[in-house]
């Protein structure tokens, strides 16, 4: 029995039969209970969350950690993009209607809900929780200081990248409503710093990380039969995640509506909160392994994908649906969510510019979060005002913080000059 507790495929033996039930009932066509569904989804998307975290450890010893959690975190929320691209393609079935309007208005909701839940739940989240965990484990990158709430996480200066491409894109973001729509020039200009970003981050070098478990286990592989596997874990997760998160979201959206949720509500918060949910779950376990400046390296590049070729994929897809180019239209409220969006991420990245986040600055992250899901605060006018007061929060912080914000650009050069300088020459 010990042998068996201990051999590094009994974890993944273990996540293979969380993941089995759903493919079974998904193979099968069953039509279980609604209860039954959201169970039995959710322990596949559980299951699924570890092979998509131990295939991107184990690549680390091939690829660098960034680009080996963007694929990660491409794969993590997929789920999201599939639900964003299902409102953009019905908007598109019959422009100018009722029902296209709503979509697109639903589509754009979605999509800033779930960014705002990536840093207002997640960002915060990681923060308190790795600050807590660190009481116990042996966690590096937590720093102690003297103060109220002042323990902190240090992240890594490899992030730095990921920190000044995600602030390009955030400032561009404040354009696009604009227009009252999301245009092609927005999909190529949010797409191309995506792009650009991980072209750096593929170029960069790998560094041999110490692991144990099961990507230990899986980095002993000759180099073939290593790839094989990290490609066979991203395949069969990302496979999973897609066919589960779906039946998990919608199961999570009736029984909101059984107990009498507004149907926007629900899309704008509830299903996003479902789809981000393999994410939460990795990012917890890199936080347990005491990894926490990896798990905000997957936070932040789920962030970036979203931020860039989420919106990208909605002007694709609506324009595929039109059968020809047309910009997805916004409505005012979704302008002042984008707004919004756009603002909090701003305040966020100011937080970080010192490649540091503090139990009460996380904290902080969360309660500004958790305000604006008051039902009075829906409203244009408010979704201005909460920009706002983002916006004058994170310039006073870049304005104290300016030192360390050139030297986070002096890091992402670094980082950039590394990985434009061939091989031979490294």
């Amino acid at each position: 029995m010990r042998t068996l507790i201990s051999n590094p495929l009994t974890p993944v033996a273990i996540a293979l039969c969380l993941v089995l039930p759903w493919a079974v009932v998904s193979a099968t066509g069953l039509t279980p209970g609604l209860i039954a569904t959201v169970g039995l989804s959710g322990l596949s998307i559980l299951g699924a969350a570890f092979l998509l975290a131990w295939g991107a450890e184990t690549a680390e010893k091939d690829v660098s950690r960034s680009f080996a959690i963007a694929v990660l975190a491409v794969l993590a929320v997929a789920p999201e993009y599939a639900v964003d691209a299902l409102y953009a393609w019905e908007a598109g079935v019959a422009p100018g209607s009722v029902a296209s309007i709503q979509a697109a208005d639903l589509a754009v909701a979605n999509m800033t809900g779930a960014n705002r839940i990536l840093i207002g739940i997640g960002w915060s989240g990681t923060a308190l929780f790795t600050v807590y965990r660190a009481k116990k484990s042996r966690d590096l990158n937590v720093e102690r200081v003297e103060g109220f709430l002042a323990n902190r996480v240090r992240l890594d200066r490899e992030l730095s990248l990921e920190i000044v491409f995600l602030f390009a894109a955030t400032l561009y973001a404040f354009f696009i409503p604009l227009t009252n729509s999301i245009a092609a020039h927005d999909m190529a200009i949010l797409v191309g710093l995506y792009g650009l970003y991980i072209v750096f981050a593929i170029r960069t070098p790998a560094i041999e990380r110490g692991h144990t478990g099961v990507p230990a286990y899986f980095q002993s592989f000759r180099k073939s039969r290593r790839v094989a596997t990290v490609i066979g874990l991203f395949v069969v997760a990302g496979g999973v995640i897609f066919l589960a998160v779906e039946p998990f979201a919608h199961g999570l959206e009736e029984i909101g509506l059984q107990y009498g949720i507004p149907p926007f509500l629900m899309i704008q918060w509830v299903a996003p909160l479902a789809s981000e949910t393999p994410e939460f779950v990795i990012v917890i376990m890199l936080v347990i392994k005491a990894r926490s400046s990896a798990s905000f390296n997957a936070l932040i590049s789920s962030k970036l994908n979203q931020w860039t070729l989420l919106i990208g994929t909605l002007v694709l897809v609506y324009s595929v649906s039109l059968g020809y180019y047309g910009a997805l239209p916004m409505g005012q409220r979704q302008s002042g969510e984008i707004w919004l969006t756009a603002a909090q991420s701003y305040f966020a990245l100011a937080l970080l510019v010192d490649l540091r986040l503090s139990a009460r600055e996380a904290l902080a992250l969360l309660t500004l979060f958790l305000v604006q899901l008051y039902p009075e605060f829906h409203h244009y006018e408010w979704l201005l005002a909460f920009t706002g007061l983002y916006l004058v929060l994170g310039t006073t912080l870049l304005i104290r913080r300016r030192d360390a914000f050139r030297q986070l650009l002096a890091f992402a050069r670094t980082r950039i000059r590394t990985a434009a300088t061939p091989r031979s020459k490294r």
